[in-house]
């Protein structure tokens, strides 16, 4: 059936070179769509086009001149229904197909793993294996004594375990006490593919060390605040992000996988406050998320984590190759966010992002800031910090670190 005015869906667009031709890849973040789609990069313009306002007609004639009459007619037709049967255009055949994949995912046992046997091992005492061998080799980490009259919370990186394992048993090995005897844990993890300020989910979280419950009432009450219809239109992207996942195994490591009970939560990036002019402390939604936590979870012992790693640059990442003076840049505009982090600093925190309008891509934002918000931190303590390898060519990195975050005090929500 062909689509009168064909509009493409909110997807994950890479650059792609196969045998020497360049492409686009399309992948579908919320995983309605079974398989990538390539395009071939003559074609991409038609990509663009496809906003729901256009016609295939009104298609070849803008792009025409691009592509030549005859081609433009033949490889737009084509491309449409390329992307039609891949589910990939915003119309009734997606819908009917999201629709069955959200209701196999609600009423499933529970949200597997997306990672497991790919990023680390499937098998419980592989994965045992490989998380203590980080963790021994951090042996000069010194867990911390953990006063639970106060919230706590930390930061832990979310990049894959080969490059981050250092960094993420230092910061966990730090935490080791909160983690095995907390009540609750709320994990604020990066959405990578959503613009949604903040996505829930219902569905219990598994590891290959068992099932970590998901807390129904508070999620409920979190829905009641965000809209139910706002808070799980991308629930589905919960499926294949790993933010929360890799984060959720380190936590039932820690807790020698014994289960306890998490609050998972997807949060959208910040730069619609970076851009608008406003600022997340002005967002009434999200500060009434803050005080519902802080309501429901009074007089419980309760770690919140923000999953998130740092800067992302280079080409990697659409900028420029780094040389020495890049990566003494970087380092100084990292060493600024830890020290805001380390003062319990929220506004000097978003403030050092605001200014150069996240231009080092900080992917773990929105957690950091939910996560001093919801604890009212007042300082931090840094542990472990790496630079990492984004790309073959040593000219791209992602920065990564850990830190604990403490609450001396009661003082308001800013």
């Amino acid at each position: 059936m062909k689509q009168q005015f064909p509009k493409l869906r909110a997807l994950d667009l890479r650059p792609y070179t196969h045998r020497g031709q360049s492409y686009l890849l399309l992948r579908d973040p919320q995983q309605v769509a079974p398989q990538p789609l390539l395009v071939p990069k003559p074609l991409t313009p038609v990509l663009a086009c496809c906003d729901g306002t256009h016609s295939p007609a009104h298609l070849k004639a803008m792009l025409r001149e691009t592509l030549g009459a005859v081609a433009a007619h033949h490889h737009i037709d084509e491309l449409l229904h390329m992307l039609d049967e891949a589910l990939m255009l915003e119309n009734d055949r997606y819908r009917a197909a999201h629709q069955e994949t959200l209701q196999a995912y609600r009423t499933a046992p529970c949200r597997q793993p997306s990672l497991a046997g790919l990023s680390y091992p499937k098998d419980a005492t592989q994965l045992w294996q490989l998380l203590q061998d980080y963790l021994e080799d951090a042996e000069a980490v010194v867990p911390m004594a953990v006063d639970w009259s106060r919230p706590l919370g930390m930061l832990s990186p979310h990049i894959d375990y080969p490059r981050g394992g250092a960094v993420y048993a230092k910061i966990w090995k730090r935490m080791a006490q909160a983690a095995a005897e907390a009540e609750l844990v709320i994990l604020f993890g990066t959405d990578h593919y959503g613009s949604d300020l903040f996505t829930l989910t219902r569905q219990n979280y598994a590891t290959p060390y068992g099932i970590l419950p998901t807390d129904q009432s508070l999620v409920a009450a979190l829905a009641e605040v965000i809209g139910e219809e706002a808070a799980f239109a991308g629930e589905l992207r919960h499926r294949g992000e790993h933010s929360l996942e890799l984060v959720a195994i380190w936590l039932h490591h820690m807790r020698a996988g014994t289960p306890c009970t998490v609050v998972p939560i997807l949060c959208g990036g910040f730069h619609r406050f970076l851009y608008n002019g406003q600022h997340p402390q002005h967002n009434p939604t999200l500060q009434r998320l803050l005080m519902t936590i802080q309501q429901q979870t009074a007089g419980r012992r309760v770690l919140v984590v923000a999953s998130g790693d740092l800067a992302h640059v280079g080409p990697a990442f659409g900028g420029q190759a780094l040389d020495s003076q890049g990566r003494m840049a970087l380092r100084r505009a990292d060493d600024a966010l830890i020290a805001a982090m380390s003062a319990g600093d929220v506004d000097q925190f978003y403030g050092a992002i605001r200014q150069v309008r996240d231009a080092n891509n900080v992917c773990g934002v929105a957690p950091i800031y939910l996560t001093m918000q919801a604890i009212n931190a007042t300082r931090g303590e840094a542990v472990g910090y790496a630079t990492c390898p984004a790309d073959d060519f040593d000219t791209s990195v992602v920065t990564i670190g850990g830190m604990v975050f403490r609450n001396d005090g009661e003082p308001p929500i800013k």
